[in-house]
C-alpha cells in the first residue's frame, strides 16, 4: 500500500480549457428491480446529475432498467416533466443538494419558487408511489400520445426475463427546453433485449449495452457508471474530474477517476461497519498510491476508449466525433435497437477484450483489475464534500444476499485464469496485484477469523491456553 491524498482547484480548470472545449458526459445509471429499487429513488439520483454544473449540450443520462418494468419508464416520464422546472431553479438559485428528495428533507432556504416545487415534487413522488402500487400505469394520466406508445409495448407476453429491447427517448437536448427556454440534457430509457435461452451477465452485460447504445447516440469520451440510490452530492463533481483528465502533466495511461462510496443514514458509530470504510477509504487510498484504485460499481468517471483495448492500442477519441444526428431518428433509434438485442454479443470480443468483463458477479472489481492489467492507472479523488451518496442495506436480509453475492464474485476471481495472485502480480506489480488479491480472497477470511473468535472461548472454558508459556524453550526461537 501508498496511501496518497490527493488535492484540486477547479477554479484554474478555466486555464486549461474554455466550457465549448469540454467532453461530452454520458452517465449510465442501472437498475433492475422496481420493488427493490423505488423508481422515485432511480427518478432522484437521475435528476440529481442532470444538474450538473455542466454544459448541458454535452449531457446525456441513460437508464439502464433490467428489470424490463413500465413502471420505471412511467416514474421517467414524470421526472422529465418535472425536470423542466428542477434544473433551472437548481441553477438560478445555485442550490448546491440537487437531488430532490435529500433537498426538501434538509429544510432548505426559502426563494420564492420553492413551494411551488416541492408541491411539484411531491405530486410526482405520489403518482409515480401510486402506480407502483397498483403494477400498472393508466394511460388516463398520460398526456403525450408517445408515452401512450411507448407504454403499451408492455403486453402479456413481455416479461422481465422475455421481452425485446425498449429504447424510449425522453428528453433530447436542442429540442425539448425547460420553462425559461434552455435546452435540457439527453434522457434516454433502455431496457434491453432478453430471452430465456440467451445469457444477459447480470449488470456487466447492462453497462455494456448501455455502451453500445449511448455510441450509437452520443458517444462522448467520458462516461460516469451509477447505481440507482447512488446521488450527486456535489454538483461540480465533473469540473473535479476534469481537472484530472485534461491535466497535461498526468500520466497519458490515467484510464479513470473513481470516487469512494459514501452512505448516509448511518448513525455516527457505525457499530455494524455499514459504512465499509476500510474498503471504500482506507484502502482505496492505499492502492492510489500505485497503479490506482478498483472501480467500486458506482462513481467511476471512464475514458470511453479503455474499453477497446490498452493504452496503446485505442486512439484518443476528439470532439468531431461526437454524433450530431437527432437521437429521435429512425436511422439512430434502429442502430440502438439492434445492439441492444440479445445476439449482438455472439461471436465478438465483448466481455472478453471489450467492454465490462464477463465471468464474476462482482464485475466492477473483475473489469478494473483486467483494465489495469492492460497498463490503464486510476485515481481515487476523495474531496471533504462527498460527491455520491447512497443507501446502505436496510437490514439483516439485505445485507446477506449482499455478502453472498461478493462472496461468490470475489472467488470466482480469485480462483479464474485471471487471478491477482498469479496474473496481477505478473502485470500490474507486485503490490498492486496483492491488492487485488487482497479482495479477491476477502471470502476465505472469514474462516481463521471464525477459528479464532471460537477457539479463545473453547480454551478458557477448558482451562487451557492457545499460547505457549513463557518457560517453555520454543518460545525462544
Amino acid at each position: 500500500m501508498c496511501p496518497t491524498e490527493r488535492q484540486v482547484f477547479i477554479e484554474h480548470l478555466e486555464h486549461y480549457a474554455k466550457e465549448s472545449d469540454y467532453p461530452g458526459l454520458d452517465v449510465f445509471i442501472c437498475t433492475a428491480d422496481p420493488y427493490k429499487e423505488p423508481p422515485i429513488d432511480v427518478v432522484n439520483t437521475a435528476l440529481s446529475v442532470m444538474a450538473y454544473d455542466y454544459p448541458t449540450e454535452k449531457l446525456s443520462v441513460y437508464v439502464s432498467d433490467d428489470g424490463g418494468s413500465q413502471l420505471t419508464l412511467f416514474a421517467f416520464m414524470e421526472a422529465a416533466r418535472f425536470a423542466s422546472h428542477w434544473l433551472p431553479y437548481c441553477k438560478k438559485n445555485k442550490i448546491v443538494e440537487r437531488c430532490p428528495k435529500a433537498y426538501f428533507a434538509s429544510n432548505p432556504s426559502w426563494f420564492p419558487e420553492t413551494d411551488q416545487i416541492k408541491s411539484m415534487y411531491e405530486r410526482m413522488r405520489d403518482g409515480v408511489e401510486n402506480v407502483v402500487k397498483r403494477g400498472s400505469s393508466s394511460h388516463d394520466y398520460i398526456p403525450d400520445q408517445r408515452e401512450i406508445e411507448a407504454l403499451s409495448r408492455w403486453t402479456d407476453e413481455f416479461t422481465p426475463q422475455n421481452h425485446p429491447p425498449v429504447i424510449q427517448v425522453l428528453l433530447e437536448r436542442g429540442k425539448d427546453k425547460d420553462i425559461t427556454g434552455h435546452d435540457m440534457p439527453n434522457l434516454v430509457y433502455i431496457s434491453r433485449e432478453k430471452r430465456m435461452d440467451s445469457a444477459h451477465h447480470f449488470k456487466a452485460g447492462a453497462l455494456n449495452v448501455l455502451l453500445r447504445v449511448s455510441a450509437t447516440m452520443t458517444k462522448a469520451p467520458v462516461i460516469l457508471t451509477l447505481d440507482s440510490d447512488m446521488y450527486s452530492n456535489d454538483p461540480q463533481t465533473p469540473l473535479r474530474v476534469l481537472c484530472y483528465l485534461l491535466d497535461p502533466s498526468m500520466d497519458p495511461k490515467l484510464g479513470y477517476v473513481q470516487f469512494p462510496q459514501i452512505f448516509h443514514g448511518i448513525n455516527k458509530s457505525d457499530i455494524y461497519g455499514g459504512e465499509l470504510r476500510h474498503v471504500f477509504q482506507v484502502q482505496m487510498s492505499g492502492m492510489d498510491g500505485l497503479a490506482g484504485p478498483q472501480h467500486v460499481g458506482s462513481g467511476g468517471f471512464f475514458r470511453r476508449k479503455i474499453f477497446f483495448g490498452g493504452p496503446s492500442e485505442t486512439p484518443e477519441m476528439n470532439q468531431d466525433q461526437l454524433t450530431s444526428k437527432s437521437i429521435r431518428s429512425r436511422e439512430v433509434l434502429a442502430m440502438a435497437h439492434h445492439v441492444a438485442g440479445c445476439n449482438f454479443e455472439n461471436q465478438t470480443k465483448w466481455g472478453t477484450k471489450m467492454g465490462f468483463r464477463y465471468g464474476s458477479l462482482v464485475e466492477d472489481l473483475y473489469t478494473s483489475h483486467q483494465l489495469q492489467c492492460e497498463g490503464w492507472k486510476s485515481i481515487n479523488c476523495k474531496p471533504k464534500r462527498p460527491a455520491f451518496l447512497g443507501n446502505s442495506p436496510l437490514n439483516l436480509h439485505v445485507l446477506l444476499n449482499q455478502t453472498t453475492r461478493w462472496s461468490v464474485g470475489l472467488l470466482e476471481i480469485a480462483f479464474c485464469k485471471y487471478s491477482p495472485i498469479i496474473y496481477g502480480v505478473r502485470s500490474i506489480n507486485l503490490l498492486s496485484g496483492l491488492g487485488f488479491a487482497y479482495y479477491a480472497f476477502w471470502p476465505v477470511w472469514s474462516i481463521p477469523l471464525t477459528i479464532y473468535a471460537f477457539l479463545s472461548q473453547l480454551a478458557l472454558l477448558n482451562s487451557a491456553s492457545i499460547f505457549p508459556k513463557v518457560c517453555i524453550s520454543s518460545m525462544v526461537l
